[in-house]
């Protein structure tokens, strides 16, 4: 809570309302689905319902838990104005929608509405998360580790005829069995023409005898998510083929070496998009780079074109260029890497050769 409270101080508030609940569970530890955390220089309490009783008071560590029946972001806003010397209370515009906030205004005194509650400049729980201590970097570590026991297990399982959906299923399945609390998104298995979607949700399409298949999964272990994706190729590829994913897996490769403290999202996007480039592929690249993870599966920072955020030490984002070819098929490489100040750290250790099954 340090860190926040100093962010407060400098940004002039004496309170701060926060509802998005990995922000919450950052601070104070509870992993409900109904709370509110409010903040002050002093203090800090979390409101939450009935429901939640006995597991935030074994969860939350610094701060008080309130239960009560009415919505904890209204009773947390009705706290914050009662206490003394809490003037102005900070919210994050990126988390609130109108009604939200035209609710918790309304639960104020009149005198109030109009200056208590104060956009905030910046998500500020959300920029402390990017930087990752210790104990979560080994927690990251571990759940990267079963991603990639997930994918040797998968390889084994994969055969043409199999529907998509079943090479889903049966990673989710092992993940649970291998302690996953769950998956951190919803499976991607696009195989075939299908793998030129970045998107392509496991269907009941059977694997092709001949042909690419893109796996992009994660887990959520203790909180964190893993993210990994890697392209195998069912039969014997063709030149071209082997060609495109050789060209990936360079842009890949360069992007991760080009991590490191103090360069630019930008510049790390660049490393890879300049590959592709060179290979008159970078038209078939249409997405960034990569992005940050942690409690959530997409967070700051954004590795993108021209994105000027600098990297820092303890940050984890992911490394993962594409490219996608409509009616043809699709490669996607992507690894989840730890920036260190003397480089970039790959925790998800799975071969990257092209596979041939």
């Amino acid at each position: 809570m340090g860190a926040l409270r100093r962010k407060l101080s400098r940004a002039g508030l004496s309170g701060l309302l926060v509802t998005h609940l990995p922000d919450v569970c950052y601070l104070c530890g509870f992993t409900g689905s109904s709370a509110a955390l409010a903040v002050t220089r002093r203090a800090a309490r979390l409101f939450t319902d009935g429901r939640y009783a006995i597991q935030a008071n074994e969860e939350v560590k610094a701060a008080r838990v309130q239960i009560g029946s009415s919505s904890p972001a209204v009773a947390a806003v009705q706290w914050l104005a009662a206490q003394p010397g809490v003037e102005t209370a900070g919210y994050d515009p990126t988390r609130t929608t109108v009604a939200e906030l035209a609710n918790w205004r309304a639960a104020l005194p009149a005198r109030l509405r109009r200056s208590f509650l104060s956009a905030l400049p910046a998500p500020f729980v959300e920029l402390l998360r990017c930087v990752k201590d210790q104990d979560e970097l080994a927690l990251m570590a571990e759940a990267a580790h079963l991603g990639c026991r997930l994918f040797d297990h998968i390889l084994k399982f994969i055969r043409p005829g199999i529907p998509e959906l079943e090479v889903a299923a049966e990673l989710e399945h092992r993940a649970r069995l291998l302690g996953a609390e769950g998956m951190s998104f919803e499976t991607i298995v696009a195989s075939g023409a299908r793998s030129a979607l970045p998107h392509g949700r496991a269907t009941e399409q059977p694997l092709p005898r001949r042909g690419f298949l893109t796996l992009d999964f994660g887990i959520i272990l203790k909180g964190y998510c893993s993210d990994m994706t890697r392209t195998v190729f069912l039969g014997k590829p063709k030149p071209g083929e082997r060609h495109a994913y050789q060209s990936v897996l360079e842009a890949q490769q360069a992007a991760v070496a080009a991590v490191t403290a103090g360069i630019s999202c930008g510049e790390v996007d660049e490393a890879a998009r300049s590959v592709l480039r060179r290979q008159r592929l970078a038209e078939a690249f249409t997405h960034s780079t990569g992005h940050g993870v942690g409690l959530e599966i997409h967070e700051l920072p954004r590795v993108g074109a021209g994105q000027a955020t600098r990297l820092a030490a303890g940050m984890v984002i992911t490394i993962e260029p594409g490219i996608y070819l409509p009616g043809r098929y699709g490669v996607r490489i992507e690894d989840m890497v730890t920036v260190t100040r003397n480089g970039g750290e790959v925790l998800t250790h799975s071969p990257k050769a092209l596979i041939e099954l």
